[in-house]
C-alpha cells in the first residue's frame, strides 16, 4: 500500500512573536495514513475511497451499532461502495474502531459527523463540537486536521486552529489545519466519490497543500482556494443555491396547477434552454441533512452580525412549511369531494427523503404522516427501504406489507422507489406530490 507524504513541518519554527526558537522534534510516525472520524452517509464512503486508493484508513465511529452494521454489510451504499467495502474489510490495513485515541497513528484525520438542526431550525453543533475535542486531544506533531462537515464561517478557526493553540499545537507549524466540505451524495451512483472535485483551504499555504494532497491520493480533481473561509462558505453557497431554486419550483408546481397545467411540462421545455437555466424538480418538501439544514447555519450567523437575508430566509421558510401545505392540499382535495380527513384511510407511498436509499433524515414525509394522524386520518405507509419509521413525536409505524390490503381512500405517492409496483392503488384517489405519476385515473397534483 501507498503511504501520504505531507509537507515537511520544519526542523525549526518560531512559534510566536519574543518567543526562542524549539529544538527540534523528533519525526512522527504513523502506522496508518488516514482516519476518517464519523461513519455515517459521508464517511463510510469517504473511507472507502481512501482505502480502496490504496491507502492505510483508521475508520471511527464511537457509536457500537453503527460499527455492527458495518461489519455485517448492513449499511445503505451504492453497489461499488458495498463491494468496495467486503474488500476492506478482509484488509488488515482498513481498521475498524471506537477508540478515539486511534487518531493519533494517523498522519491525517478527517472528520465527517453530521451538521444538523434542531427542531427550532437552530444550528446543533454539539456533534461536531465533540468530534473536534476528541481530534484536538489526541492530535500530535506532523497530523493533517481536516473538517468536512458543512457548518459556518470561521468554524474550523473557532474548533481546531484555536484550541491546538491552546494546546501548543500552532497550525502551519506543528500540525497541518484545513477546510474541505465532503461532495457526496448518498444512494446515487451514477457519481462516484472520487470523480466529484475537492475545493480546500488551509490555515497558511503550507496547509493547503498538505491538505490538497490528501484529497488527492482519491480525488481526481483538488480546487484550491484562498482562505478557510472561502472553503467554508463555498459549500454554504453550493445547497442555499439549491435551497432557493427548490423553494422557486414548489412555487411555480403551485401556480402551474392553479393556472390548470402541469409543471412538469413547462420544466421539460424550459430545460431545452442549452444556457441560461437549469431544472429542477419539485416535490413534497427537502430532506437530507444538507438543503434543509445547511442554509440556517448562514442565516444563524447573519443573525449574529444583524444582517438580513430575505431571499434565503424566505426560501427556507417555503421549504420548512411545505410538508403541511401538502397535507393542505389533501384536505382541500377532500373537501371538494365533501369529505373531510378525520376517518379517511391515507396511505404514504414511500417515505424515504429521495427515491433508493433508506435514508429517513429530515424526511417531509415524516411531519406528514404526524400531521395526517393528528388531523384523525387513519393513516399508514408503505416504502421497501423502511420496515419501521419513528415520527418527530417520537410514535412508532410499521410499514404495511400489502398495501392494497389497507385499502386506502387517499394515497400520497411521496417518493418513487425505482421497481416499485402501485397496481394496488386501484380507484384510490391520488394526491400525486412526485409529480411524475399521470397514469392514475383519480390522479391529482400535489
Amino acid at each position: 500500500m501507498s503511504t501520504l507524504d505531507l509537507p515537511d513541518q520544519g526542523a525549526l519554527t518560531r512559534r510566536r512573536i519574543g518567543r526562542i526558537e524549539d529544538p527540534p522534534r523528533p519525526k512522527p510516525s504513523f502506522d496508518a495514513d488516514v482516519a476518517i472520524v464519523g461513519l455515517g452517509y459521508v464517511g463510510l464512503p469517504t473511507a472507502l475511497a481512501y482505502h480502496h486508493a490504496g491507502t492505510r484508513v483508521v475508520a471511527l465511529d464511537i457509536a457500537a451499532p453503527r460499527l455492527t452494521a458495518i461489519r455485517s454489510g448492513e449499511v445503505d451504499l451504492v453497489p461499488d461502495d458495498r463491494t468496495r467495502l467486503r474488500h476492506a474489510l478482509d484488509d488488515p490495513g482498513f481498521v475498524l474502531t471506537a477508540d478515539v485515541s486511534a487518531l493519533s497513528r494517523a498522519r491525517a484525520v478527517i472528520v465527517c459527523v453530521p451538521t444538523p438542526v434542531d427542531r427550532y431550525l437552530v444550528p446543533d453543533l454539539s456533534l461536531l463540537r465533540a468530534a473536534c475535542a476528541s481530534v484536538v486531544a489526541h492530535a500530535v506533531p506532523g497530523q493533517l486536521l481536516m473538517l468536512t462537515s458543512t457548518t459556518y464561517v470561521g468554524c474550523t478557526e473557532d474548533l481546531l486552529v484555536r484550541p491546538l493553540l491552546r494546546r501548543g499545537l500552532v497550525a502551519g507549524d506543528d500540525v497541518h489545519v484545513a477546510f474541505s466540505a465532503e461532495r457526496i451524495d448518498p444512494g446515487s451512483a451514477g457519481v462516484k466519490t472520487e470523480t466529484v472535485p475537492r475545493v480546500v483551504a488551509g490555515a497558511t499555504p503550507a496547509c493547503t497543500e498538505a491538505a490538497a494532497n490528501v484529497l488527492g491520493s482519491y480525488a481526481e480533481s483538488v480546487h484550491r482556494v484562498s482562505s478557510l473561509a472561502v472553503a467554508e462558505m463555498t459549500k454554504l453557497l453550493e445547497n442555499t443555491f439549491r435551497a432557493v431554486n427548490i423553494a422557486l419550483i414548489n412555487e411555480f408546481a403551485d401556480i402551474c396547477r392553479t393556472l390548470g397545467m402541469e409543471v412538469g411540462d413547462v420544466i421539460d421545455a424550459a430545460a431545452t434552454k442549452p444556457y441560461g437555466y437549469m431544472a429542477f424538480r419539485p416535490g413534497p418538501g427537502v430532506g437530507g441533512h444538507c438543503i434543509p439544514c445547511d442554509p440556517h447555519y448562514l442565516l444563524w450567523q447573519l443573525r449574529r452580525e444583524r444582517m438580513d437575508a430575505p431571499m434565503i430566509a424566505t426560501a427556507m421558510q417555503q421549504i420548512a412549511g411545505r410538508p403541511g401545505r401538502v397535507v393542505d392540499r389533501i384536505r382541500d382535495v377532500l373537501s371538494a369531494r365533501r369529505r373531510g380527513l378525520p376517518g379517511t384511510r391515507v396511505l404514504v407511498s414511500g417515505i424515504t427523503y429521495k427515491p433508493d436509499v433508506a435514508d429517513l433524515r429530515e424526511s417531509p414525509a415524516l411531519e406528514i404522516l404526524q400531521s395526517l394522524l393528528e388531523a384523525g386520518a387513519i393513516v399508514g405507509y408503505t416504502d421497501p427501504y423502511i420496515p419501521v419509521a419513528t415520527l418527530p413525536d417520537g410514535i412508532e409505524l410499521i410499514g404495511v406489507d400489502e398495501p392494497g390490503a389497507f385499502d386506502p381512500e387517499v394515497v400520497l405517492l411521496h417518493t418513487a422507489h425505482t421497481g416499485v409496483d402501485t397496481s394496488w392503488i386501484g380507484d384510490a384517489l391520488v394526491v400525486d406530490a412526485t409529480y411524475g405519476a399521470r397514469g392514475f385515473a383519480n390522479r391529482v397534483a400535489l
